[in-house]
């Protein structure tokens, strides 16, 4: 590493980064003078003021002078103030509320740059690869600028080019931020939970993966590939032979911004639906494949005219285990069923609180901040109210909020902020749960199915008003079919693994020494209209077909312990 040199590194190295500049002071110090008087000066305004007891009349003008502050000192400090948007544990509201608008938009470099990083690094001229290609860039953003283009082969396309001298000016950023880190950490009177150093690791690593082309070319595919079967979502082609680290080639997207709504409607479609589609797919992405976008913001969705929704700009991803998106779910139920001191839990189990945690104290504080969140408009109570009334609870409680949430939670932000500039009066809840309980309801997977028992069963005992919520809820949503997911539960109920349900479930239908029939018949009642006779016969016949022998022998001794209904409906 003794030769390394920043432009030449892939991937993010503090270490390395360290050792190269450890050695070249003078490499870094007039950079750490510029950072430095700038912030210097800030501070000094935020103690003037103090001075002055101008304090509450300067809150605006302060958090936009933080915002121009971070915005000159260029690329990586502008990517800081995006991230630091998303963190109510770090950030006081009113600087939150201004860097939230931090806007990436930059000039554009020189075009004789831009030409000469393209043919150097696809190793042909500009006339080998395009018939057109834009004289100037039709966008310009922090971390580079795009080019509308026509490949030779007659495909229109989107260049995208990065900045010059990009990796040596963000490696000397991190390095000076990570040396910062270590000094300042234990002086700062922030909820951090965790050494600033790994803060700073987790940005470094991010921005990154956002710098490589290449990475951001496979998080498209595999983006794709997750929504291939989805006719309304749309994920630009990459153009592999016209790609590199610093160059990237992708199919162009004729559409509207989302916030375009005079031209979404005058193309004839409905802001509404398109906002279903994005927030659909964007619980699918938590929920179902765990490979979510993170920065959804309005340049990177687009209306199309057949009514799909695009998704462009795959730079900044991330992954979710499967045990953070059954924890999700399961913080998604707990918070439909108001049970506040399982929420607590599951965001002990989420990363948001220790383990150590005493609960107890926070449970009525989430019941305060949470509790009017169902069935409100989006515009009323939204995840950014949340979000600001979090960032209270913050400096009251030990929470804390984990790198990989800042990205899910910047995500959730952005698209309710799409929401609302295309309805205001959106309900958010009518798409998001009817969704939470078609999946849990359907149960594709052992741990959606372990999920839904943990709603259906409290304390031991089968909750029949959450069956029929869940129902209910589920029926809102147009993919939503009873009869298969009829048939699914059945299916489950005769297998080994539904052994436990068919127990809990007798146990249910006779517990407190009564025949539980008027809960079924309410459950027959919400039903019973989406159940035609034909259909109703086909899938009894289905099943009777793939019942297996050992399904019969299974269900059979239980099917005597219901033999009491027909009895029961004789005596009445």
């Amino acid at each position: 590493m003794g030769q390394y040199q920043p432009a030449q590194l892939k991937r993010y190295n503090p270490e390395a980064i360290a050792r190269y500049y450890r050695y070249r002071p003078w490499l870094a110090l007039g950079r750490f003078f510029q950072i430095s008087w700038s912030f210097a000066k800030f501070i000094f305004d935020l103690k003037w003021d103090e001075w002055q007891n101008q304090v509450e009349e300067n809150r605006g003008k302060r958090a936009t002078q933080l915002r121009t502050l971070l915005t000159r000192l260029g690329p990586t400090f502008i990517k800081v103030g995006q991230a630091l948007s998303t963190r109510p544990d770090l950030i006081r509201k009113d600087f939150l509320d201004e860097l939230i608008k931090l806007q990436d938009q930059l000039p554009p470099f020189d075009n004789a740059i831009a030409y000469q990083i393209i043919e150097t690094d696809l190793d042909r001229s500009i006339s080998e690869i395009f018939s057109e290609l834009s004289p100037t860039p039709v966008a310009a953003a922090s971390l580079g600028q795009v080019y509308r283009g026509r490949l030779l082969t007659g495909e229109e396309v989107a260049l995208k080019v990065q900045r010059p001298h990009l990796r040596p000016v963000i490696t000397l950023d991190l390095y000076l931020m990570r040396w910062a880190a270590g000094w300042l950490a234990p002086w700062l009177p922030l909820n951090l939970g965790h050494d600033l150093t790994l803060i700073v690791d987790e940005f470094g690593n991010k921005l990154f993966e956002e710098i490589d082309y290449i990475n951001e070319g496979r998080n498209a595919e595999k983006f794709a590939n997750n929504f291939r079967n989805d006719p309304q979502v749309k994920v630009p082609s990459i153009y592999w032979r016209f790609t590199s680290n610093r160059v990237l080639t992708l199919e162009w997207i004729n559409g509207f911004k989302l916030t375009d709504t005079q031209s979404i409607r005058q193309a004839g479609l409905d802001p509404e639906a398109i906002i279903r589609i994005g927030v659909t797919s964007g619980l699918q992405q938590l929920l179902e494949y765990g490979f979510f976008h993170a920065d959804p913001h309005p340049g990177n969705l687009f209306a199309m005219p057949d009514g799909r929704m695009a998704y462009i700009d795959f730079g900044m991803m991330d992954q979710l285990e499967e045990s953070t998106k059954e924890s999700l779910v399961d913080a998604i139920v707990h918070l439909v069923n108001k049970d506040y001191t399982d929420l607590a839990t599951d965001f002990v189990n989420l990363g948001f609180l220790t383990p150590d945690t005493n609960i107890c104290p926070i449970i009525p504080a989430l019941e305060t901040v949470l509790g009017n969140a169902i069935g409100q408009n989006v515009g009323d109570f939204n995840f950014k109210t949340i979000t600001d009334q979090f960032s209270e609870l913050m400096y009251e409680y030990p929470f804390r909020v984990p790198a990989k949430f800042a990205l899910i939670i910047r995500s959730l932000v952005t698209q309710e902020g799409i929401a609302l500039s295309l309805n205001r009066n959106f309900k958010i809840v009518e798409v998001s749960h009817p969704y939470v309980a078609r999946r849990l309801l359907t149960g594709e997977s052992p741990q959606l199915r372990r999920r839904l028992l943990n709603v259906l069963f409290k304390d031991g005992k089968f909750q029949w008003e959450r069956l029929e919520n869940l129902i209910a809820i589920a029926r809102t949503d147009e993919n939503f079919d009873v009869l298969p997911t009829a048939q699914m539960g059945l299916q489950y109920l005769l297998s080994d693994e539904g052994k436990f349900l068919r127990r809990q479930l007798v146990l249910a239908l006779t517990e407190d020494d009564r025949l539980h029939t008027q809960e079924v018949q309410r459950l027959w009642l919400l039903v019973k209209d989406d159940i035609k006779p034909d259909r109703l016969l086909s899938v009894a016949i289905s099943l009777l077909t793939d019942l297996s022998k050992e399904g019969a022998a299974a269900i059979l001794p239980k099917a005597a312990s219901f033999s009491f209904f027909g009895d029961d409906k004789s005596r009445q």
